[in-house]
């Protein structure tokens, strides 16, 4: 069924897919990335797609291995039809932005506040682009292959936890 669903994204919108390939029942979509939100929404609402499940959202740096040095990576799952897609959408350095995907699956908000904490690539039209896994004041982008290993990070004072009376001893 996926190739079919490769082959309607095709016909529908022609140039906004830059590549597509399979590979053991996995199907890969590349997209421009201006064409993202609307490709979404049509593998989410037209019946004979119904990608109810946005699986998840990631990243990969391909620091100095391709032109756009990030993709972002959207993995697809229809429930009633029981099929899978995934999507991909390259992002250059100089414009680290994707368009949010909130809108088309309400899912869609911690898997990109993870994928902007990780590899530092914003989500234009996000509800509440904030980091996620690490601390406000944390500096860069851990997944991104340029982080220094030996990151130092600004230390920051850790609020203290109320004590339970009942429970401590004086």
């Amino acid at each position: 069924m996926s190739d079919a669903l490769v082959k309607a994204i095709q016909s529908r919108f022609g140039d906004a897919v830059l590549a597509s390939h399979a590979m053991a029942g996995d199907d890969t979509v590349i997209l421009r990335k201006d064409s993202l939100v609307d490709v979404c929404r049509y593998l989410r609402e037209d019946p004979s797609c119904q990608m109810e499940m946005l699986v998840d959202v990631t990243a990969v740096d391909w620091q100095d291995k391709k032109e756009e040095r990030f993709e972002v990576v959207y993995h697809l799952h229809s429930l009633s039809l029981n099929h899978r897609l995934r999507i991909k959408v390259g992002v250059s350095e100089d414009d680290l932005t994707v368009p949010t995907l909130t809108g088309v699956w309400r899912g869609a908000n911690w898997p990109e506040r993870e994928t902007w904490d990780m590899y530092g690539i914003r989500f234009d039209g996000h509800p509440d682009l904030r980091r996620l896994l690490l601390y406000p004041e944390f500096e860069g982008h851990p997944l991104r292959k340029d982080y220094p290993v030996r990151g130092y990070q600004p230390l920051v004072e850790m609020p203290s936890l109320p004590v339970d009376r009942e429970d401590s001893e004086e």
